[in-house]
């Protein structure tokens, strides 16, 4: 299980993060929240669970009065123009272990979905204060973008505010501007049932990403408007955090079918995109000899082995070196630029 409302709140309290907190009825649409929460002014969010051809997953918080083009935010982060796609239900239980209805920057809190991209409206930073979901959606809080920006941060995550209604023309001398946000990581789900068979898209039989599509699930809301309640921060009540008591843990492929394979290195540096490599190299192989392999193919173990590493990589490579190539390209342009304006 991932981190619950309360573990979250006591975490805020712990950073000194001031909140305010709206109790209501579970609610799965922006429009039902409104009813609760609505008249309250603020930066009001929706908030999009979205996965790429790539199995890389991005959480996009914007306004809920901002207009989002998937295809061209899949441009502009260097991904074509049909690169991002909703995401289904497996991976939102899976990897931000949250409900339905219930996506937030605050479920980048769980060590499952430390390597899931956030992109946040730039809006928001015009905002007072800012409203989300604290990985329940009975509950909606708001706080200022500072400490949003300071929560973030304790978990490793700079925040990044982009103007998501921007119109780019994304070609020879206009690179994707958000290319340096898409991540580098991929969370890895095996062991799955025999019954759900191979993914064509990932590789061999028990490694798959699973996904995760939160805009076409919907639920009748009490509108009873009164229920609303909105209560201060207490201490007593949300209890001191301890993350210890958070279940999901990073483990090996091999012991408990999961884990986040990559590395955040800058996709600028060869030294340490080499290193990269290697060292999903090194996973992948690592992950495909067990000793029910051993026994089973003997001898042959080789040749399977290589052929499995051989499907599980190739994907993650190509996007390894897409990276580089719009990481170095942007770079490029950039100086580029810079030269023109030298006397």
């Amino acid at each position: 299980m991932g981190y619950t409302k309360e573990q979250l709140l006591a975490r805020l309290q712990e950073l000194g993060i001031a909140f305010e907190s709206y109790e209501h009825p579970v609610v799965l649409t922006v429009e039902a929240q409104a009813k609760y929460v609505g008249h309250v002014e603020g930066g009001h969010s929706k908030n999009l669970f979205l996965k790429d051809k790539k199995h890389r997953l991005y959480v996009v918080s914007a306004m809920t009065t901002t207009n989002v083009d998937l295809k061209v935010l899949s441009q502009r982060l260097g991904l074509g123009k049909s690169g991002l796609r909703m995401a289904p239900e497996e991976t939102l239980k899976e990897v931000l272990q949250v409900p339905l209805g219930c996506v937030t920057p605050f479920a980048l809190f769980n060590e499952s979905a430390r390597s899931v991209a956030l992109l946040l409206d730039h809006g928001f930073e015009k905002e007072k204060r800012v409203f989300f979901h604290p990985l329940s959606n009975d509950m909606t809080i708001s706080l200022t973008t500072n400490d949003l920006d300071k929560f973030l941060r304790s978990i490793g995550k700079e925040p990044a505010y982009v103007d998501l209604e921007a119109v780019l023309s994304v070609g020879k001398d206009q690179p994707p501007d958000l290319a340096g946000h898409v991540p580098m990581e991929v969370v890895i789900v095996s062991n799955l049932h025999s019954e759900q068979g191979l993914d064509n898209e990932t590789g061999p039989p028990n490694i798959i990403l699973r996904e995760n599509e939160t805009s076409k699930h919907k639920e009748k809301i009490n509108p009873d408007i009164n229920s609303t309640k909105k209560t201060s921060v207490n201490k007593k009540e949300t209890g001191k955090f301890n993350p210890e008591s958070n279940s999901t843990k990073k483990m090996s492929v091999d012991k408990k079918g999961k884990d986040t394979i990559g590395s955040t290195a800058a996709v600028t540096d060869v030294r340490e995109l080499v290193n990269c490599i290697l060292d999903k190299t090194t996973a992948a192989v690592l992950s495909e000899i067990t000793g029910d392999a051993i026994e089973q193919h003997g001898k042959d173990l080789g040749p399977i082995v290589a052929g499995a590493v051989r499907k599980r990589l190739v994907p993650d490579m190509e996007s390894l070196i897409m990276l580089f190539k719009n990481a170095a390209y942007t770079q490029g342009f950039t100086s580029a630029i810079g030269s023109r304006s030298l006397p």
